[in-house]
């Protein structure tokens, strides 16, 4: 049905989807000389804006609110992707942004992947039975790049470069402005090492595993309740296995999120006398997220994990 509707486009989009074809990689819906960029989720969004400054102009796929893994593209999704300049995503995150790339993205789509070094596979809690389907399935590739910031500064690297490539005229200002993100990114990095430097527990129990690249960084452990996506419901037994680990292992905080609900989190919690906290994977903003950008929410999961952790 998506691909019949595409096929009824009228005049005007015919036009602009040639003029994004010719690889000028400039907006097909504007006057203006920006460079017309389709991100597909927050951080890549983000990461793209520091960089790009007023050059770009970013249409995010993934709405304020959503949860990225599983969304869906609308015809009007695909049409933009079709006319973008550049298109920044994360191949295997989110599967209809990479048939969308694949269908209509030519030979303007970044994969960051290969940049971001993605070397963690999900496993179950010590105690749980293998197994799971999809990104829950063991030895399944962990995405969560962007909460190392020594790997989400590497991304920022190939973003720069590409972005020098498709708009060559701006170069050194893609150049100086990936150099102040990849700055502030480095003092994060130097925030977070100081901070979980001396804790009295290296256990981070999450409610999904997204956060493996923070944890292998800082010298933490992370125990998740659910696999690599938020929305599967967990089995009986992987609840109880994450409990039984969190009570022999003295957790005192069990950490739930801000873009799914909290009650998963809280059930493990109460079986292992433990209190709940939010650790947000950034994922994407909403309303109750404890920032407006990456490094508001960033420092607040660093003030709640020396907080949960007993952290000096």
């Amino acid at each position: 049905m998506a691909a019949r509707r595409l096929l009824v486009a009228t005049p005007l989009v015919i036009v602009a989807l040639a003029l994004g074809a010719c690889g000028t990689g400039k907006s097909a819906e504007t006057s203006t000389d920006q460079v017309a960029v389709v991100a597909s989720f927050y951080p890549l969004q983000f990461a793209t804006e520091q960089i790009g400054g007023g050059h770009v102009a970013i249409t995010n796929l993934t709405k304020p609110g959503a949860e990225p893994h599983d969304i869906e593209l609308t015809p009007q999704d695909v049409a933009t992707v079709s006319k973008a300049g550049l298109v920044v995503f994360e191949k295997g995150l989110q599967g209809a942004v990479d048939k969308a790339v694949e269908s209509q993205g030519g030979d303007r789509g970044l994969d960051v992947a290969p940049a971001a070094h993605l070397s963690l596979m999900f496993q179950p809690t010590v105690g749980a039975p293998a197994q799971g389907s999809g990104e829950n399935a063991p030895g399944t590739t962990d995405p969560h790049f962007w909460l190392d910031p020594q790997r989400y500064s590497d991304v920022a690297s190939v973003i720069s470069a590409r972005l020098s490539s498709v708009d060559p005229a701006h170069k050194a200002d893609y150049n100086r402005n990936a150099k102040a993100f990849k700055d502030k990114l480095a003092g994060l990095s130097a925030e977070f090492s100081t901070g979980l430097a001396n804790c009295q527990s290296k256990d981070i129990v999450t409610s999904h595993a997204a956060f493996g690249y923070l944890a292998e960084r800082f010298g933490m452990k992370q125990i998740a309740i659910n696999g690599l996506s938020p929305d599967q419901e967990p089995r009986a037994s992987e609840i109880a296995a994450v409990s039984t680990y969190a009570r022999a292992h003295g957790v005192t905080t069990v950490y739930a999120e801000t873009l799914v609900s909290p009650a998963i989190a809280q059930t493990v919690a109460r079986e292992a006398g433990a209190k709940t906290a939010t650790l947000d994977p950034i994922e994407g903003l909403s309303d109750t997220s404890a920032g407006k950008d990456y490094f508001a929410v960033m420092r607040a999961n660093l003030k709640a994990l020396r907080a949960g952790q007993g952290c000096s």
